[in-house]
């Protein structure tokens, strides 16, 4: 499972790049690869925290381009991840995005 996760992630670091870079469809592309990955594995605590970085992203990203319906439904799944894993930074992004700071990457 190791590989899956350094994929998802790599995944997640080159969406955020590219969101950044305004690259936003390129973004949701890479997010969406690391969903479908992280998906596929069984959970576990590191799965959880990438999905919980990857949904927050995409929330993220989403929000960049207007897509509030859509946007919502990330935001809620990435804050739920960030609660049971407890992970500090995506803690700290789910906090960001539900005050309002929505496009902080």
């Amino acid at each position: 499972m190791r590989p899956a996760f350094l994929t998802a992630a790599r995944d997640l670091q080159l969406g955020r790049e590219w969101a950044v870079e305004g690259e936003t469809r390129r973004a949701l592309g890479a997010y969406q690869d690391a969903l479908e990955l992280l998906q596929t594995l069984p959970p576990e605590r590191t799965r959880d925290i990438l999905l919980a970085h990857v949904h927050l992203a995409f929330y993220q990203t989403l929000e960049l381009l207007g897509d509030k319906r859509t946007g919502q439904q990330h935001l809620h799944l990435g804050v739920s991840y960030a609660r049971s894993t407890r992970d500090p930074l995506a803690r700290a992004i789910a906090e960001e995005c539900l005050s309002g700071l929505d496009v902080v990457m």
